[in-house]
């Protein structure tokens, strides 16, 4: 398949410097046999999905927008660990009104009540809660007076139990009702804290800001011993590489942020830990401008260790999952690791050439990876 640019973005690509990793760049786009998916609909764009694994290691959910985030939330689950997929489930009525991608996440309070939330984006920022594993769901309510872009990022459990950080973006168009948009826009990144479990959340935080590089859509890591996190991110000005940020207090703190290795350049960069300490992490393929990649425009992902991340190494594996047919359009995707470590990763793209985007899965071990780079 071949992707579908415009001709001044083919002149471009003509005269970009190609990349070269120093790491392996496996291709598993043509292994059909690992691609579930798991839902299509002809005329119909659907896209940025994100997942849930719960505890039974089994049971997997899936949310996304019919349409380029903004669009009505469709829900579905899996009973097998994403082999099969149920129908489209049904949904509160509000849920319809979604204005940006929607995205899915475990919490836990302080007592062990355990919950499911989802956020929908822009302004307000609204949230809905289910107590039953996703059997039933309340409406989207608003969590504030702010909003911003792809809320949340990420919505993780800090040390103290009961306590969640997640992180989003905005750049001034949707964080309040006043508008600040300004040219170049400048890029804050927020964090907002919960004390009860995720269903209450505090006002939202600057961590970073800057108009010159664009950092945003922030992707969580923990380090393997528990005392420092790090926060890949999107640098949408196509200057630079993507970023890195490091806390070593839960939060309270940053580092600067750094540019990563070439062989994680891209965005929405979504991580989780297989049974030997490695990493694998999801992504669209994206390169600053005047380069280019082998995989450019792809749904790919990286594979390496933590240590790779905090000395800025450039990993173990870059791997293409799924060759995306139109520009750059696809790739924010969902990680689950099943029991047996097989992981599950899910996203949408232009998987066929001249169709609306749909949604698939690739299913792979990392054991798989290391044999075919032998």
């Amino acid at each position: 398949m071949h992707k579908i640019i415009s001709f001044l973005s083919f002149i471009a690509l003509a005269n970009a410097q190609e990349i070269s990793f120093p790491v392996p760049a496996l291709d598993l786009s043509q292994e059909t046999a690992r691609q579930v998916q798991v839902d299509r609909e002809a005329g119909q764009y659907l896209g940025h999905p994100t997942t849930v694994l719960l505890e039974d290691g089994k049971t997997m959910l899936c949310v996304y927008p019919k349409g380029h985030g903004k669009g009505g939330i469709v829900y579905k689950r899996s009973l097998d660990g994403g082999l099969t997929w149920s129908d489209r489930l049904p949904t509160p009525e509000n849920w319809a009104t979604s204005r940006e991608v929607p995205t899915l996440h475990r919490v836990v309070n302080a007592a062990g009540k355990k919950r499911l939330i989802m956020w929908s984006g822009l302004y307000p920022a609204r949230l809905a809660v289910s107590e039953d594993d996703g059997a039933n769901w309340s409406s989207l309510k608003p969590a504030g007076d702010w909003g911003g872009i792809v809320v949340m990022g990420f919505t993780e459990p800090l040390k103290t139990p009961g306590h969640y950080m997640a992180m989003f973006h905005d750049d001034g168009r949707y964080f309040s009702t006043t508008n600040t948009h300004s040219k170049p826009p400048l890029f804050i990144l927020y964090k907002v804290l919960s004390e009860d479990g995720g269903l209450s959340w505090g006002k939202p935080e600057p961590v970073f800001q800057s108009s010159e590089v664009n950092l945003c859509e922030p992707g969580f890591i923990r380090s393997p011993d528990g005392q420092e996190i790090a926060v890949l991110l999107r640098e949408n000005a196509r200057k630079k590489n993507s970023h890195i940020i490091f806390s070593r207090d839960e939060g309270q703190t940053w580092t600067a942020p750094r540019e990563l290795p070439d062989s994680l350049n891209g965005d929405r960069h979504t991580a989780k830990y297989t049974a030997d300490g490695r990493l694998f992490i999801s992504f669209r393929s994206v390169a600053p401008k005047g380069k280019t990649t082998p995989f450019l425009g792809d749904w790919v992902a990286w594979v390496g260790r933590y240590e790779d991340l905090a000395q800025g190494k450039p990993g173990q594996y870059h791997v293409r999952l799924m060759d995306n047919t139109k520009g750059y359009d696809c790739a924010y995707p969902g990680v689950e690791v099943l029991p047996d470590d097989t992981v599950v990763t899910t996203t949408y793209g232009h998987w066929t050439e001249g169709e609306m985007p749909y949604i698939m899965s690739v299913r792979l071990q990392l054991s798989e990876l290391d044999a075919l780079k032998k």
